[in-house]
């Protein structure tokens, strides 16, 4: 069952059975890069820089089987994946001890972290249903608020490369509040903690 249905476009979790279209979203064109696979955020510094090639995707193969998936899958009215937001417990994350993204409080918050369209199917509201699929599987899972990172950019254009973060206007569209400043910067722009209950 889907997470979120919006404007043709359904949001479901990151299952195993779903780990091809993960690949498609987070994973190189050559197994052997030692690209992303959404992990700088995820895993330590020092353990992400160790992961070489097939073992950065094992690792998140490993990830799609438990209990609580990495992240949330949109795809479009013919089945194709178009869209990847990552999501989890901020005590699970490097984002639990950062002095850049400062924690609010106490609450045992989610994050979400990466917001990614696929080329060619941007500016049709995908990370707006991606946003919403992340908030709707974390309170699913019992997460009592959500936060992002993203920068405030104050409408002005992004570099796509740092975009990934979302912008300050497409979490306060989705009903969150900015929670705090950051010393954190992406793409030349200011970032702030925004929040939202569920």
């Amino acid at each position: 069952m889907a997470l979120v249905r919006r404007d043709g476009i359904e949001v479901h979790p990151a299952t195993h059975a779903r780990f091809e279209d993960v690949r498609t979203m987070v994973g190189p064109k050559n197994p052997d890069s030692n690209v992303c696979w959404c992990l700088s955020h995820r895993i330590p510094a020092k353990e992400n820089t160790a992961l070489r090639g097939t073992d950065r995707a094992d690792l998140v193969e490993a990830l799609t089987r438990r209990r609580t998936k990495p992240g949330v899958l949109a795809y479009d009215a013919s089945g194709d994946v178009v869209g990847w937001a990552a999501v989890a417990p901020r005590a699970d994350l490097p984002f639990a001890r950062s002095t850049t993204i400062p924690r609010v409080d106490d609450l045992p918050v989610w994050s979400i972290w990466c917001i990614r369209v696929r080329p060619g199917h941007r500016g049709h509201g995908i990370s707006h249903a991606l946003l919403a699929g992340a908030v709707a599987y974390a309170a699913r899972c019992g997460a009592p608020a959500v936060e992002g990172y993203p920068v405030d950019n104050q409408g002005r254009k992004v570099d796509l490369t740092m975009a990934y973060v979302g912008t300050r206007k497409l979490f306060e569209d989705a009903g969150f509040t900015k929670a705090s400043d950051t010393t954190g910067v992406s793409g030349g722009f200011p970032r702030v903690v925004m929040r939202k209950a569920l």
